[in-house]
C-alpha cells in the first residue's frame, strides 16, 4: 500500500482536481504531474537514498519514511495552492522511495532462494491488493469529493505500530563475509526492463480512468472498480511467479509476461461497452503482476547481501523513473490516435517486439548448437 502503487489512490480524483484548477494555464498537464511528479522525485534520489537507508539502518529508516508519508500524503486535504500540492507530492516521493529500497532489500535478507521467490510472489500480491484499497476507495471518495482520496494515506500511521514491531535488523554477525569484495555485475539489463515494464504498465491507471469517465461517461466508482479489479488480477499473476519460475528462466518469464500484457491492451483497444472493462484491464493486470515479482526477483539473484540496499535503490529508480516519463512519452501518442485506439498502438508494439525477442532467442540457440557441434 505504500510503495509501488501507492500514487493511484488519487488517480479517480484528477479529472475533479483538474475542473478545481481550470483557471490555471496547462492545468491539464499539472494535474497528471501530480501522479507523476512523487516518480521523479524516487528516480532523482532512490540511489543516494539507498546509500543512506544502508548507513542509519532499515527499520528507523521505515519508521521516519511512514511518518512522512502519512503527513505529506494527506497535505491535499486542505491545500489550497497548486505549487504546494506539488511540493507535498515531491516530498511524499520520497517516503515511497524510502519504503520500496527499505521493502526490497529486506525480503533479499529474510529469504533465501525458493523461499525469497514464493515470499516475493505473496508481497507483489500484497502491492497490488494495497493498490485495489486505494483505487477502490479513492473511486468511491473522489465522486464525494476530490480531496476526500487524499485522506486515505493516513495509512502510515496506521502501519506504524507493525513496524516497530515486526521489523529487525539483521545481526552483523549473520552477514556473510565473503559479499564484502563481491562486485554484482548486469544488472544494467534488469534495470532497463523495470524501466520498460513500468513504462507501459502505468498507463493503466494513467490513461484508463480518462477513458472511462471522459470517453464512456463512466463515474468515479466504475473507474476505480474496473482498476482495482486490474490489480487484484495483479496480485493473482504476482503469486503465479513462483511456480513459473520452477519451470523457466527470468528472460522467458519475461517475455511470456509480456505477451499477456500485449493482449490485454489489445483487448482494452477492442472494448465497445463500458462494462467489457471487466474483462478486459484483468488480463493486462495477471501479466503485470507476474513481470514486477520477475524483474525484483531476477535484481535479487544478480546482487549479494551487503549490496541489495544501494542495488535496490537503482531498481527502485529505474521502475519510478518508467512511472514518470510513461505519460510524457505517451502523451504525443494519445493525442494523436485517441486514447482507446492508442491501446492498439500498445498492443500491436509489444507483440512485435515479442516476436523479435523470440526470433532472437532462437537464432541465438541455434549459433549455440552449431559451436557445440
Amino acid at each position: 500500500m505504500t510503495t509501488t502503487m501507492s500514487n493511484v489512490a488519487i488517480v479517480t480524483a484528477l479529472p475533479r482536481f483538474q475542473d478545481y484548477f481550470s483557471h490555471i494555464e496547462n492545468i491539464e498537464f499539472y494535474s497528471r504531474l501530480m501522479l507523476t511528479l512523487p516518480s521523479l522525485v524516487i528516480a532523482m534520489l532512490a540511489p543516494i537514498l539507498g546509500h543512506i537507508v544502508f548507513k542509519i539502518g532499515k527499520k528507523k529508516s521505515a519508521i521516519i519514511a511512514l511518518c512522512i508519508f502519512s503527513i505529506t500524503g494527506t497535505a491535499g486535504l486542505y491545500l489550497e495552492e497548486l505549487e504546494l500540492f506539488l511540493i507535498s507530492r515531491a516530498l511524499f516521493g520520497i517516503a515511497i522511495a524510502t519504503l520500496m529500497i527499505v521493502s526490497t532489500s529486506l525480503v533479499g535478507h529474510y529469504f533465501d532462494e525458493h523461499a525469497r521467490h514464493k515470499f516475493m510472489g505473496y508481497q507483489s500480491a500484497f502491492m497490488a491488493i494495497g493498490g485495489v484499497s486505494f483505487v477502490l476507495g479513492g473511486g468511491f471518495l473522489s465522486d464525494i469529493s476530490w480531496r476526500l482520496p487524499f485522506g486515505i494515506y493516513f495509512i502510515g500511521f496506521l502501519l506504524l505500530p507493525m513496524a516497530l514491531y515486526f521489523l529487525y535488523e539483521v545481526p552483523k554477525d549473520k552477514i556473510p563475509q565473503e559479499d564484502e569484495s563481491t562486485i554484482p555485475t548486469k544488472l544494467l539489463g534488469v534495470y532497463f526492463l523495470g524501466f520498460f515494464y513500468m513504462l507501459i504498465f502505468f498507463i493503466l491507471p494513467t490513461q484508463v480512468p480518462f477513458l472511462i469517465i471522459d470517453h464512456f461517461g463512466g463515474s468515479g466508482k466504475m473507474a476505480g472498480s474496473i482498476i482495482a479489479l486490474a490489480f487484484l488480477s495483479n496480485a493473482f499473476g504476482a503469486i503465479s511467479f513462483s511456480k513459473l519460475k520452477l519451470k523457466f528462466s527470468f528472460s522467458t518469464i519475461y517475455i511470456l509476461s509480456l505477451f499477456i500484457i500485449a493482449i490485454g491492451f489489445t483487448a482494452i483497444s477492442l472494448v465497445t461497452n463500458i462494462y467489457l472493462f471487466y474483462f478486459a484491464t484483468p488480463i493486462l493486470g495477471f501479466g503485470g503482476g507476474i513481470m514486477m515479482t520477475n524483474i525484483t526477483a531476477w535484481m535479487l539473484s544478480k546482487t549479494t547481501f551487503k549490496r541489495r540496499v544501494k542495488s535496490s535503490g537503482y531498481l527502485t529508480s529505474s521502475l519510478f523513473l518508467g512511472q514518470f516519463f510513461s505519460p510524457i512519452l505517451f502523451h504525443p501518442v494519445v493525442s494523436y490516435f485517441g486514447v482507446q485506439h492508442f491501446f492498439l498502438v500498445i498492443g500491436i508494439s509489444l507483440f512485435t517486439i515479442v516476436i523479435f525477442s523470440l526470433i532472437y532467442i532462437k537464432s541465438g540457440l541455434n549459433i549455440f548448437n552449431r559451436n557445440m557441434k
